[in-house]
């Protein structure tokens, strides 16, 4: 699975406003709203999800990466957005260090194949450093795009 099967580009934010969890989550799951990928009713549902999912344990893995995400009947296929924060975030992570970099993923709870397929695509890409420090260093949603394209196009298997 390629991040051009899920990610919303008009959904990508370059620098988020939040300073916390919550607020992150918030401000991602709204991109996705704003950019007409889920609907406004949807929104508070979606969001308590996913801090439902995060209560279980933080989605915050590592080296400044977070993957929040939740299964939810509001969305029919997998959609997911991107996010960077430059000063980082306190996410709870394993790693105790702030995060930087955030892949918010909202699919349908009656595909979990693709829901696994798009985290499995998110950590393998992630574990490239030079691809993280790119995205951290991106000035905007378009450089952030081109970054998604590029790794798409470097053999991810769909």
């Amino acid at each position: 699975m390629k991040f051009s099967d899920f990610v919303a580009s008009d959904a990508i934010r370059a620098r988020v406003e939040a300073d916390s969890k919550e607020g992150v989550i918030r401000e991602m799951v709204r991109a996705l709203v704003d950019a007409g990928r889920i609907t406004r009713s949807d929104e508070e549902s979606i969001v308590r999800a996913i801090m439902k999912r995060e209560d279980l344990g933080s989605t915050g893995i590592g080296r400044g990466v977070a993957v929040p995400h939740t299964k939810h009947p509001g969305v029919t296929r997998l959609v997911g957005t991107v996010a960077v924060s430059p000063p980082g975030i306190d996410f709870e992570s394993l790693d105790g260090d702030p995060v930087h970099l955030f892949f918010l993923l909202v699919s349908p709870p009656d595909r979990p194949g693709d829901h696994l397929r798009a985290l499995e695509n998110i950590s393998r890409q992630l574990r490239d450093d030079t691809f993280c420090r790119l995205l951290k260093a991106a000035k905007g949603p378009v450089d952030i795009q081109h970054l998604l394209e590029e790794a798409d196009s470097q053999g991810v298997a769909s």
